[in-house]
């Protein structure tokens, strides 16, 4: 059987990092490589596999990725942010999430590896169906990947920002026009020893039983 706790610890630590990246250190590529290959195991829709990851290590495409993100970020910081009520877990972090995601903006072009998954085929004019499809074969990957990282000692951080700016982000990497990026996440090893569970809302309060509204 399964050990649990070791999967339970996996599932609930693999936090997004931006402070704790070392930035100093390489990444091994094999690393990169075996979490890709651990990846490749998750659901794709009708077993097409049209998944692609681009690894980017090269330090002059790494700024103009970096260089993306931080117009996206600057835009994105001027739009009306969410409102919670007292005591929701997710106002007292907001301030905290928007400090680091700063930082990585500032520092993401020192980010050893970025990783940009893609998906063959576009959406923007496709109904529900193909969308849920198309993101659904690629973004269980993605979180497959950060899990498999986690377990190796790197982190990662899933961001969407500069798919503002898809368009630019593929001619610097040489995307096809027929292929999505869904994600860009920067891996690096953390510093530190590990990681605790985030301060979510409960179960409870997210579940619905039957119909929507009545809880468990």
């Amino acid at each position: 059987m399964m050990d649990l706790l070791a999967a339970d610890e996996l599932l609930t630590t693999t936090r997004s990092v931006r402070k704790r990246l070392d930035l100093t250190r390489e990444v091994s590529l094999d690393d990169v490589m075996e979490c890709i290959e651990i990846a490749l195991q998750a659901p794709t829709g009708s077993n097409r596999q049209g998944w692609s990851f681009m690894v980017v290590t090269d330090p002059a495409k790494r700024s103009e990725l970096a260089r993306l993100y931080k117009d996206a970020i600057t835009l994105y910081s001027q739009m009306p942010r969410p409102e919670y009520e007292a005591g929701d877990p997710r106002e007292a972090s907001s301030l905290k999430v928007a400090e680091s995601a700063w930082y990585l903006a500032e520092h993401l072009h020192e980010v050893p590896v970025l990783l940009v998954p893609c998906i063959e085929g576009r959406v923007e004019e496709a109904g529900v169906l193909a969308q849920a499809s198309t993101y659904g074969s690629i973004l269980p990957a993605v979180w497959s990947f950060a899990l498999a990282a986690r377990a190796r000692g790197l982190g990662t951080a899933w961001t969407s920002l500069h798919l503002m700016y898809e368009k630019e982000a593929a001619e610097i990497l040489g995307i096809p026009d027929h292929v999505t990026q869904a994600a860009l996440l920067p891996v690096a090893y953390f510093t530190g020893d590990t990681f605790k569970p985030a301060n979510r809302l409960p179960a409870r309060d997210v579940t619905h039983l039957n119909q929507w509204g009545t809880r468990p």
